[in-house]
């Protein structure tokens, strides 16, 4: 096969939440592409399953990390380690959140908002310092944080996790705006309802089957893992890039 069958080859790509939804997706694309995918989840069987996919679509083999990444010192110790092994990091895919409970702001008691916080936010920011010096070391460190249209348009009992998606917009928007004069791009992809499990959480009574699919949104991801990209100043929208395609 050609070259441009695999544009990503030799890319170093470290997803998070890689075992299931988007997370699982990104990486098989990624791997499809080419890239060798660090797949970080906290499920060490899922991410054997992953492996055994990548492996089917013809990816090369993952190096697979079960880890919590509300685990700050964890992340600090995987960014050694990957200086390491690899001695760069060409791709950074944030997919990994949490919900939350759905539930009154009065109602939320603090250890559930101190959860959704560290998952969604926090850990944000820990990965850019853990990271930061690795995606400096690539030709063109690309990295995608997944967002929620609840950030910037909060809704009745949604309370904690938009705020905690807004905390990492703004850490994000920051990060990159420092970084204007490196190689190093990021972006802020939002992919909208999809069939995962965190969408059947928060809309039981939703029909699974009117939402696209996870897999649908790995070609954008490897799009923009290759993509010239600016300033994130909106997030990018997954319904308007499939609009696109169709136009």
């Amino acid at each position: 096969m050609s070259a441009s069958a695999f544009p990503l080859s030799g890319r170093i790509a470290l997803v998070t939440g890689a075992s299931r939804g988007i997370g699982r997706a990104g990486a098989l694309a990624l791997a499809q592409a080419g890239a060798h995918v660090v797949a970080v989840a906290r499920t060490q069987g899922a991410l054997e399953a992953l492996d055994d996919e990548i492996q089917a679509v013809g990816g090369e083999r993952p190096t697979l990390v079960p880890m919590d990444i509300a685990d700050g010192d964890g992340l600090d110790q995987l960014g050694l380690a990957l200086h390491q092994r690899f001695g760069r990091l060409d791709v950074l895919v944030h997919a990994a959140a949490t919900l939350g409970p759905l539930t009154p702001v009065s109602h939320l008691e603090p250890a559930h908002w101190d959860k959704v916080m560290a998952l969604n936010a926090t850990a944000s920011y820990r990965l850019i310092r853990s990271m930061e010096r690795l995606l400096r070391a690539s030709q063109a460190g690309r990295a995608i944080f997944l967002t929620t249209s609840r950030a910037a348009q909060p809704r009745a009992f949604w309370g904690p996790y938009g705020a905690s998606k807004a905390a990492m917009e703004s850490i994000v928007r920051a990060w990159a705006d420092e970084l204007e004069q490196t190689t190093i791009r990021a972006v802020i992809l939002d992919p909208g309802a999809m069939r995962t499990r965190m969408r059947a959480e928060a809309m039981p009574g939703e029909d699974p089957l009117s939402l696209p699919t996870p897999e649908e949104i790995g070609p954008l991801v490897v799009e923009l893992a290759q993509s010239d990209l600016g300033l994130p100043k909106a997030a990018v929208r997954f319904s308007d890039w499939k609009a696109a395609c169709r136009s």
